[in-house]
């Protein structure tokens, strides 16, 4: 065998992976990313950020407390929002829930139909006309 002939078995060879590299991303799934509007939320980040900031700054963060099958969030005041329950291993299981608190400044969120393991937890609601937004890792027993 000569050096013409080892060049053109490694350049097929070369050639034949590339090819199969194609074929199982063609066939993988879909890119998962976190968020589809990533480059929208980019930039609006400044005011992603006021609203977090807004939360230390009136020590406005909410106490989280987790049931075998219910979800306790504690408000310092009267808050009307959403919560949005974010698996980062499964997209298809995310849920927006709405909410607004009872005369206790409490929300009782069930948990029946939320996998046990890591979510993260995003709230943002409005409250004495002010916008807050938290966000936190819970696990769900």
């Amino acid at each position: 065998m000569n050096w013409g002939t080892k060049i053109v078995l490694g350049l097929g060879t070369f050639m034949s992976f590339i090819i199969v590299l194609a074929v199982i991303m063609f066939n993988s799934k879909t890119d998962a990313l976190v968020e589809q509007d990533y480059y929208e939320k980019g930039i609006h980040y400044d005011e992603t950020f006021n609203r977090k900031e807004q939360v230390i700054k009136d020590h406005a963060a909410p106490l989280i407390s987790i049931q075998p099958e219910l979800l306790n969030i504690t408000f310092s005041k009267p808050a009307k929002g959403t919560i949005r329950m974010v698996r980062n291993s499964d997209k298809k299981q995310d849920r927006i829930m709405h909410f607004e608190t009872d005369t206790a400044m409490q929300v009782n969120l069930p948990l029946g139909g939320l996998k046990k393991g890591a979510w993260k937890l995003i709230a943002e609601w409005d409250s004495a006309d002010k916008t807050y937004l938290t966000e936190q890792e819970i696990q769900l027993p």
